[in-house]
């Protein structure tokens, strides 16, 4: 059994390309695109599998656009357990202006799941959830499963004693955040996500490390992970502050980035590295996967050039 599961709900192919200037009337002829099977969990568990991690990526998809999907992932190597849910896969689109350098992207939302499909979803989870591992829910909740979904992800692992990860958005997050049951074991969320919550900017870094510590004293999680933009991450327990500073790197792509945080952060905890060292690979991984183009994702060795530009401190000041 595989030591990481990653739940994707959502997922999407994903398709990239560029063109000279995007301007609203004229048909635009675009280059060549490229494809890639995306969505949270997807993305998160592409960077695993990259990194030399054990890990199965729990898929639900339907449809045409669904066998796609599952393509794409065979041809990169990433064991998947795919459920039939839900109505035909989304698709997702990205389009760079070559000119300015701006990214443009579309994303159109999953068909609505039953109550069915969500039984289904919880039943394949307990079942593929691994002993004492971590399983990664990650990417948007799907129209019909309900914003307490990942609540009933983190009840149905109980008896597995596994590890939830939580990288979700929107109203679950909100949902999430608000109504905690049982903390989840990790919570990452970016910069904008913690500013929308808090209902102030993050101006400072004791702004964030102050924010994961009330969500953390609420019992919404046990460990926090915070997006500071291009300026780093931190990491914060009941006990314990890190920040680590991403390295001066090309910006490219942003796609991707999040979820190789957090596919690379995963990977390094359930190896039993330090936390401050997991969140490190975290963002060596994220500034890697930003120098590449469209949908692409990191190479490992690059990722591993970048981990000692990652600045890591412990802060003990209050």
């Amino acid at each position: 059994m595989s030591k990481i599961l990653t739940i994707t709900l959502n997922p999407a192919v994903d398709l990239a390309t560029s063109i000279t200037h995007v301007v609203a009337g004229p048909k635009l002829y675009c280059d060549t695109p490229r494809t890639d099977p995306g969505g949270g969990g997807v993305n998160v568990a592409r960077a695993i599998h990259r990194l030399g991690g054990d890990v199965l990526a729990l898929v639900a998809v339907g449809g045409a656009m669904g066998e796609r999907l599952l393509q794409l992932l065979t041809a990169e190597g990433v064991p998947v357990d795919p459920v039939q849910a839900g109505g035909e896969t989304r698709q997702s689109f990205a389009v760079t202006d070559t000119s300015t350098g701006e990214q443009f992207r579309f994303s159109v939302p999953g068909e609505e799941m039953s109550e069915a499909d969500g039984a289904r979803l919880l039943d394949a989870i307990v079942s593929a959830a691994p002993r004492d591992g971590y399983v990664v829910l990650s990417g948007g909740v799907t129209p019909g499963l309900g914003d307490d979904f990942p609540q009933k992800v983190l009840a149905a692992l109980t008896p597995s004693r596994s590890k939830l990860v939580v990288d979700t958005s929107k109203t679950a997050l909100e949902h999430l955040l608000t109504s905690p049951s049982d903390p989840v074991h990790l919570l990452r969320l970016d910069q904008r996500e913690a500013e929308q919550s808090a209902g102030h900017r993050m101006e400072s870094l004791n702004d964030s490390y102050t924010f994961a510590e009330a969500l953390i004293a609420r019992g919404v999680a046990e460990i926090v992970v915070g997006g500071r933009g291009g300026e780093g991450s931190i990491l914060v327990t009941g006990q314990q502050r890190f920040f680590c500073r991403a390295p001066e790197v090309p910006m490219v792509s942003k796609i991707g980035a999040g979820d190789a945080f957090t596919g690379a952060l995963t990977l390094a905890l359930s190896q039993g590295q330090p936390l401050g060292q997991a969140l490190r690979w975290g963002v060596a991984a994220a500034s890697a996967t930003v120098q590449t183009e469209g949908t692409a994702l990191f190479k490992a060795e690059d990722v591993t050039a970048l981990l000692d530009r990652c600045a890591l401190r412990e802060d003990t000041s209050l």
